[in-house]
């Protein structure tokens, strides 16, 4: 058989070395691209960190991306003055988060454990040298929840032989702990902690005294024997019992919790920080996620004079250190610009909460922005928001949705959210049934199934209605 030549025509895709790594930095989460770019200024002579230039050097060819990035046109603001990590988030609930008294990229600082809390008040105190010390070991004995759970012996063995305190020097100095913020903190149980809040309630609050006889004696006893049980042990009509056991309901029974919440911000860095200034919603950076590596001037200016081989490793490594700043560059913006399309879907859901997240999707996304889906969910993996409600993934911002019957659409978080109010304020004697929730939320407008409810309670780790049945 006698070989032929032919010849065809054809089309493939070819990614360039510089587009893999710009990819794979944009997928990267923060911890991983910190520790990218350290075993890239390690591997590579002419990467240094930006803090190490040398004054006056420039910081490399591409210009880093604006650290600013206004929430409505993407456009830096000038003039922008950044105060410290030291400032707090103005605003709290609903949609009071403007601060137009200064311009801020940073304003959440790191929250007070209980014990720093403690120990601050503790500081504050005329105390003497002594008791303060046993302050300390209190404090540092405290539970999350803010309870002793030690016995004062225990202490006492822990302050020797420095310290040789009595039960009775621990237990003054105990109840002077008592007596910060929060209420309720350093009490050895329930029925103590309910107390000490119980005494920074006025006077004349009703219910006041009949709370203090409960929580001193039949506290224990209320979930079995009820009110009835309690009113007749008491020698008390039903309905004073009543209202002490409201009043000892608004009371926290884990004071603790208050301060040091394992939050977001404890585990992860956010990527961008979102806040409202002048009723419009603006996002920034954060302070790592830009360019933080530079040229190294001194060793670029060597390829001039080098021999033709060192010359040549050099312009590689060069090159390499280029692609880096660039890919730097677009991760940060490309990042930006869907931080800032968020904003615009869903700012109401950082001014009201998850009842106000509208249905979105990627594909939307994508279209506005003119860029792949697969683009968008790159973008957002594993990167995280600081917003005046904390610090959020960015895949909080997506939702699915369900027509509604006025038209429009609700998003799953939504209903999460509703189905979660709904549960908080119903009977404790008769909890709603997952059937008497989706006819709620089909009368609001909300065509939702029974097992689609189910499905919203069981992720949002709420018990079946016959397991929220209490007495009380």
């Amino acid at each position: 058989m006698k070989a032929r030549l032919q010849t065809s025509l054809g089309q493939q895709l070819v990614m360039t070395p510089q587009l893999r790594q710009a990819i794979r930095l944009l997928q990267m989460s923060s911890a991983e691209l910190e520790l990218e770019l350290s075993e890239a200024v390690e591997s590579n002579p002419l990467l240094e960190w930006a803090d190490e230039a040398a004054p006056g050097e420039p910081a490399g060819e591409a210009d880093p991306p604006p650290a600013v990035a206004d929430a409505g046109d993407g456009h830096a603001d000038e003039g922008m003055e950044w105060p410290g990590e030291g400032e707090q988030w103005s605003g709290g609930q609903g949609g009071s988060f403007d601060n137009d008294d200064g311009d801020a990229s940073e304003r959440v600082a790191e929250a007070d454990t209980l014990a720093d809390h403690l120990l601050w008040q503790l500081h504050l105190s005329h105390l003497s040298a002594c008791d303060r010390a046993i302050g300390v070991a209190l404090i540092d004995a405290l539970d999350e929840d803010g309870y002793l759970r030690e016995p004062l012996a225990s202490i006492a063995e822990t302050l020797r032989p420095d310290i040789a305190a009595g039960e009775d020097e621990i237990l003054t100095v105990l109840h002077r702990i008592q007596r910060f913020d929060p209420a309720g903190v350093g009490a050895r149980g329930l029925g103590e902690c309910l107390a000490l809040q119980l005494d920074t309630l006025p006077a004349a609050t009703p219910g006041l005294c009949l709370a203090r006889q409960i929580a001193a004696g039949p506290l224990e006893r209320l979930p079995r024997a009820g009110i009835p049980g309690i009113a007749a042990e008491l020698r008390q009509p039903a309905e004073a019992v009543e209202q002490a056991v409201q009043l000892l309901r608004t009371l926290d029974p884990r004071p603790g919790r208050q301060l040091g919440e394992v939050s977001s911000d404890t585990y992860v860095v956010p990527d961008c920080v979102v806040w409202r200034q002048r009723g419009v919603w603006k996002a920034a950076l954060a302070s790592h996620a830009g360019p933080r590596v530079v040229i190294h001037r001194g060793y670029e200016q060597l390829i001039r004079r080098c021999g033709d081989a060192d010359a040549s490793y050099l312009r590689g490594q060069l090159q390499e250190a280029r692609w880096l700043l660039k890919g730097l560059e677009a991760r940060g913006e490309t990042l930006l610009r869907v931080v800032n399309s968020l904003l615009h879907h869903q700012a109401g859901f950082l001014e009201f909460g998850a009842q106000a997240l509208r249905p979105l999707t990627l594909r939307e996304i994508a279209a506005e922005l003119d860029l792949h889906e697969s683009t968008i969910s790159r973008t957002i993996a594993r990167k995280h928001v600081r917003t005046p409600r904390g610090t959020l993934p960015l895949r909080a911002f997506f939702a699915s949705g369900i027509d509604t019957d006025g038209g429009g659409e609700a998003s799953s978080t939504a209903i999460q959210s509703m189905i979660r109010r709904l549960i908080e304020a119903e009977n404790p004697r008769k909890p709603l049934s997952d059937a008497k929730l989706a006819d709620m939320l089909k009368s609001s407008g909300i065509p939702v199934a029974r097992r689609t409810v189910a499905k919203y309670r069981e992720a949002m780790n709420i018990s079946a209605s016959h397991e929220r049945v209490r007495l009380v």
